[in-house]
């Protein structure tokens, strides 16, 4: 029997929380013979949901435009709910912005190029990210604001 006082780190469910794709200017953009335009963004948030359990979401918006005319717009939310408990409070932050996303990332990925093809596109591949080095930044911009003298 495991000690109640054991780490604990699982996997509780992954799930898509959100996707939506649009097309506002097809058929007339679908003849243009431009080559598109692709702009990623990508997100990661996390929030207790109970005592030592949490969800955490990552999130991509992929939009493509000739000229200034949208072709598609996808948007979409992985999440995941873990449970997360007797760890010291130091290791909870990288734990939810760096296991965590980790984890959900893959799935998000699939979601997004199954998603642009059914919509009748060549399927968009995120590439990989490195969420260690995204947390950090993260984290290194919030200590820079934290430091930033108030100004009236």
């Amino acid at each position: 029997m495991a000690d109640q006082q054991d780490p604990v780190f699982q996997i509780q469910r992954v799930y898509l929380k959100e996707a939506s794709l649009e097309q506002p200017n097809s058929p007339a953009i679908l003849l243009e013979q431009e080559q598109p335009g692709v702009e990623i963004q990508l997100g990661v948030n996390a929030a207790p949901v109970a005592e030592g359990i949490y969800e955490v979401t990552v999130t991509a918006t992929v939009q493509t435009k000739i000229k200034e005319k949208t072709v598609f717009l996808v948007e979409a939310t992985q999440a995941g709910i873990f449970e997360i408990r007797n760890l010291p409070a130091e290791q909870i932050g990288p734990i939810l912005g760096i296991a965590c996303p980790q984890i959900v990332y893959p799935y998000l990925r699939g979601n997004v190029a199954d998603l642009v093809q059914r919509g009748g596109f060549p399927p968009v591949h995120l590439s990989e990210i490195n969420f260690q080095s995204m947390y950090e930044q993260q984290q290194a911009n919030a200590a820079e604001g934290a430091n930033r003298p108030l100004t009236q």
